[in-house]
């Protein structure tokens, strides 16, 4: 099919031209020879009167005319998935939809693991937390994103999941920690902190109000894997608390108030805007809100 004389087949070939930038690992991510994707970019470049990427060094880049279609062309392509995923309903009992969903083992543990219970039918692959989150949700990549408010890509939609504090989570018998910690005592403390892809956590926020910790001794990379280094040891850890509470029933910790000012996280729902009104975005949408909205307070939470 041609549009403007477009071979609208086309469409995906430059697409991933113009993020691949390189004719090979084009090819690659769309399973062609390297001789086709070569006859499509010789298409796309008579039909644009330019040679969309050229090499520069040892490396390629796009020219000034391909630059301008990079958010241009990743627009109309959302659109157009956008458009073709439509359908009066949806019905996940025959749908062969996949959802792909950008969530750590936090919300997992304290929010999703609920709503697939609930869910069945329709496919859903997690992905970690990564700095191109916001890109791939840009892209069309991936249908949500749920992250904390400050990590928000500001033009998409979005909605409010749910409020959570923080504690310390220590082992049951460290004498180190006991009704609550000061923010002295918190200093003073030998720590277990979280990492995730080069973004900390809790933490950012403590250093940059209160300094670095002196003793940190180990890092990890997963919320879960908290608790767990700290049995044993007179270590202490800082957990949202929804999933700290869940931990002490699991593991010999306890809980312990922090007696300093700490801020609130905020967990938000992201997806594209285009797909604000697909029936199966707006369905898996309702359901993770659903069970968001019945979770207890943060200001009920038993800490």
């Amino acid at each position: 099919m041609r549009y403007q004389r477009l071979d609208l087949n086309l469409l995906t070939a430059l697409r991933t031209l113009l993020a691949e930038r390189n004719v090979t690992r084009a090819g690659e991510a769309l399973h062609v020879s390297q001789s086709a994707m070569s006859g499509m970019l010789a298409r796309l470049r008579e039909y644009f009167d330019d040679p969309l990427i050229i090499p520069v060094g040892r490396r390629m880049e796009l020219t000034p005319l391909a630059e301008t279609l990079v958010d241009k062309v990743n627009d109309l392509m959302i659109r157009l998935d956008a458009t073709l995923a439509t359908r009066p309903e949806f019905d996940p009992a025959t749908s062969r939809r996949q959802f792909s969903i950008v969530a750590s083992d936090y919300l997992a543990q304290v929010l999703l693991l609920d709503v697939l219970r609930e869910v069945q039918g329709v496919v859903v692959e997690f992905r970690q937390p990564s700095n191109t989150a916001a890109v791939d949700l840009e892209n069309g990549e991936v249908d949500f994103v749920i992250n904390p408010a400050r990590f928000n890509t500001p033009n998409q939609a979005s909605a409010v999941l749910f409020e959570d504090s923080y504690v310390v989570v220590a082992d049951a018998a460290n004498a180190a920690v006991a009704d609550d910690v000061t923010l002295a005592q918190y200093k003073a403390l030998r720590h277990v902190t979280l990492e995730i892809n080069g973004r900390p956590q809790f933490e950012s926020w403590f250093i940059s109000e209160h300094g670095m910790l002196p003793h940190v001794e180990v890092t990890a990379n997963s919320f879960g894997l908290l608790p767990q280094l700290v049995i044993g040891t007179a270590r202490v850890a800082t957990l949202h608390t929804r999933m700290a509470l869940q931990s002490a029933r699991q593991w010999p910790v306890k809980l312990v108030p922090l007696a300093f000012e700490a801020p609130r996280l905020v967990e938000t729902l992201q997806w594209h805007r285009y797909r604000d009104l697909d029936p199966g975005s707006q369905w898996l949408r309702e359901k993770i809100l659903a069970h968001a909205r019945r979770m207890t307070p943060v200001e009920q939470l038993p800490v």
